[in-house]
């Protein structure tokens, strides 16, 4: 695995110098250290990481919650740390997107692993959802090129064809995309 970018949010002093030990010989980069979930936002804000390392259960606000901010603003893998063996609190993590989860105290043995799994996993889930913001965007540029088509040929009484054709030829000429032109088209029609 490539060297990652880290952010460690571990309330306890120790366990944040075990973890920082065990990441930097596994060749990867702590960026920044917080205490508590309120300063792993901040830390996630300022480093953009690859990783997180959070613990659940920190001061001023738990990993959970900050896990969820995390996640809207500045996306990254999460591994998550607990104490504690609780069903509900796994599937806490799971729903709010954790990607691996770890009981403390834990051998270093299954660090790297968990951390593979987090990062690849968040990587993966990252490409699906290009993929499918693609697949939309080509799906709405589809259907404003039949709608721009279906008024040039309802009103100018062309072929299917022959609007495409006026459609992409318009495109070519002015440097632009097909979806702008169809796009100025349905405006232009709406205005009359």
């Amino acid at each position: 695995m490539e060297p990652l970018k880290a952010v460690i949010a571990e309330d306890e002093q120790l366990t944040r110098t075990i973890i920082r030990a065990r990441l930097e010989k596994l060749g990867h980069t702590v960026v920044a250290e917080a205490g508590d979930g309120a300063q792993a936002i901040e830390a996630a804000r300022v480093h953009k990481p690859d990783v997180i390392i959070m613990d659940i259960k920190m001061p001023v606000m738990d990993g959970i919650e900050a896990a969820r901010t995390i996640l809207s603003e500045t996306p990254c893998a999460i591994l998550f740390l607990s104490s504690f063996n609780e069903q509900e609190l796994v599937e806490q993590a799971t729903d709010t997107g954790a990607l691996a989860y770890l009981m403390k105290p834990f051998r270093k043995e299954d660090l790297a692993p968990a951390l593979e799994m987090a990062v690849r996993r968040f990587r993966q889930i990252r490409s699906q959802q290009r993929e499918i913001d693609d697949l939309k965007e080509t799906l709405e540029t589809r259907k404003i090129i039949e709608r721009a088509k279906g008024i040039l040929m309802d009103r100018h009484h062309m072929s299917e064809e022959e609007a495409f054709k006026r459609i992409h030829f318009q495109a070519r000429n002015q440097n632009k995309k097909m979806r702008e032109i169809a796009q100025s088209i349905i405006t232009a029609a709406d205005l009359i």
